[in-house]
């Protein structure tokens, strides 16, 4: 009595979809046929049906492989809002078993049930709801996480209307913000407040309402910026039609929620990250953009001096150890990371990374995205991966003990670790290991340096200005300490090429840390963070401070903006 299109591909072995669903996908451009390999590798170290790993890894969307799903069983595909905002009442039809299976009836008409399935090719799941109902049953393929929520405040919905004195208007509600996010003027002033990071090179859109309206602010070069208020009429409007295009729900208001936009702007592939959090005033978002284009910098262009460079190069090209990048949040750790794999070769290593999110994806690389929800945290992960025989391993950010220990005992046993630490300066990261309980002398055989960064923004070379230093600003500044004495100095005027900030661009300042016997001895001493540093300077290692003031004698950016972001490290 099932109405499914009896094709070939319904008579196929479920191994055989889950391929022909893999080719497909790359076939839609949702998926490389590298990552497709990569997949397939990973579910059959793992296990779990193909669809759910791709999605786990962060390769394709539920939406990616939902819609591919209709295309390959030649099935209708049914988006949230084409969802009835009510449910016909079917006899027979339990709620558990719809919500288990994911089943979302439709309409019921003489011909039989309308149903919105996640799995709409599973025979059992069929035949059940046939006996069920006694009905013939019309699948189409849906997203798991769309029938869910529908479900969910289709259950909301009863338990309202059986509260006495309570008005079930949020079904209206939410059907009226979907309207107000649809029409031509909001979809307009979304896409300009999108594309306008394209002309700024903005990092981050932050949209935060207040009493006055929605204020819209971009981060360029690390400073916030205003942009424009929206008036309060149309912010719900705004919100609601960002987080439709994030595939959030807009019917909740009262949690954060994360999401991801991909767009096309300006000829140009924009891929964003998307925060919501409630607020006293409504939902803030923020989308922050993930600009591909940013890995492919080479390290020399990142801002590193000769001899930092010089160093760091030597620690990647080491067989074992660990490497760690520090500095706070919003430093470049992560895109020093990426830059530094894409520079390493992955044909002749095995190279995997452990990431939340992945923000990039890197060809020849293995990439995992962890997803805490399903025990697949950064330990757990790394504990499988190596049995994965690799030679390099990334892991986006040293979080706790368990991490830290396993990234240790790798290192011991021959592998390359890369990874990141919020600390704020290099010697900072082996007191934070130490806090973490891995042993002093597990540090000194593991670690081979740490590098500390900042950004600092690049002076506009169309209209910055040269100025004679006083002398005494060249002895205070630390100048003439380190053995610099420039005849003339930078600072930011402003013009049309760069908004008036005087800034274009940023660069990096780092400091590295190379463990060497004066290192280790001190670390199995004992020594505090402030003692490291001390021995590490009289080692010869330039301070972030010191790093940037050759910055500023080359004219790179100014004395002012240095001292805006090493303010803490200017121990002149």
């Amino acid at each position: 009595m099932t109405a499914a299109t009896d094709t070939l591909t319904s008579r196929l072995k479920p191994e055989e979809k889950q391929h022909r669903l893999g080719d497909l996908l790359v076939s839609m451009g949702k998926l490389s046929a590298r990552d497709l390999e990569r997949a397939v590798s990973a579910q059959a170290e793992a296990g779990g049906l193909l669809p759910a790993v791709l999605i786990n890894l962060g390769l394709v969307s539920e939406l990616d492989v939902a819609e591919a799903q209709a295309r390959l069983l030649g099935l209708p595909f049914v988006a949230a809002e084409e969802f009835p905002s009510l449910t016909p009442e079917v006899k027979g039809l339990q709620p558990d078993f719809l919500r288990t299976n994911h089943v979302y009836p439709l309409q019921l008409d003489e011909s039989g049930l309308t149903v919105a399935m996640a799995a709409p090719d599973d025979a059992f799941i069929l035949k059940a709801l046939e006996l069920a109902t006694g009905l013939t049953i019309y699948p189409c393929a849906a997203v798991a996480s769309d029938i869910e929520r529908a479900l969910a405040s289709g259950d909301e919905a009863v338990d309202a209307e059986e509260e006495p004195g309570f008005e079930a208007d949020a079904g209206d509600f939410v059907e009226h913000l979907k309207d107000l996010a649809s029409e031509a003027p909001v979809i307009r002033l979304v896409n300009q407040v999108i594309g306008r990071v394209i002309d700024l090179r903005a990092s981050d859109i932050h949209l935060e309402p207040f009493d006055d309206g929605l204020h819209v602010r971009y981060r360029v070069d690390g400073v916030i910026y205003v942009a424009e208020v929206v008036s309060s009429q149309l912010s719900a409007a705004v919100n609601s039609r960002v987080k439709l295009m994030a595939h959030l729900d807009i019917a909740e208001r009262r949690l954060p929620q994360d999401g991801r936009i991909k767009t096309r702007v300006k000829g140009r592939e924009l891929d964003l990250r998307v925060s919501t959090v409630p607020t006293v005033h409504g939902e803030s978002v923020v989308m922050r953009v993930l600009d591909r284009s940013s890995v492919r910098y080479s390290l020399e262009a990142m801002g590193f001096a000769p001899d930092n460079l010089e160093h760091f190069n030597q620690l990647l090209a080491r067989p074992h150890g660990i490497l760690l990048i520090t500095g706070p949040t919003g430093s470049g750790k992560t895109t020093t990371l990426y830059t530094a794999l894409s520079k390493l070769d992955s044909t002749a290593h095995k190279i995997i990374t452990v990431e939340e999110p992945v923000e990039y994806q890197l060809e020849g690389i293995n990439q995992i995205q962890v997803h805490p929800q399903i025990g697949l945290t950064f330990a757990s992960a790394l504990r499988s991966i190596l049995r994965q025989d690799p030679d390099i391993i990334m892991i986006g950010e040293m979080r706790d003990g368990e991490t830290a220990q396993i990234a240790v005992q790798s290192a011991l046993t021959g592998h390359l670790v890369l990874s990141t630490l919020h600390t704020n300066t290099a010697a900072g990261a082996i007191v934070r290991l130490q806090d973490m309980g891995i042993e002093p002398y597990l540090i000194t055989s593991s670690v081979n340096g740490v590098i500390s960064q900042r950004l600092v923004r690049r002076l506009c070379e169309h209209c910055k200005s040269a100025y004679a230093p006083d002398p005494s600003l060249v002895v205070s500044s630390g100048l003439q300490r380190i053995g610099l004495n420039p005849a003339q100095l930078f600072r930011a005027v402003g013009c049309e090429h760069c908004r008036r900030t005087g800034y274009d661009g940023r660069c990096g300042i780092h400091e590295l840390l190379v463990l060497d016997d004066s290192m280790r001895r001190g670390i199995l001493d004992g020594l505090d963070a402030s003692a490291l540093h001390a021995k590490a300077t009289a080692s010869g290692m330039h301070t972030l401070y010191e790093d940037g003031l050759r910055k500023v004698a080359d004219g790179v950016t100014s004395l002012d903006e240095l001292l805006r972001v090493t303010q803490d490290h200017a121990d002149v």
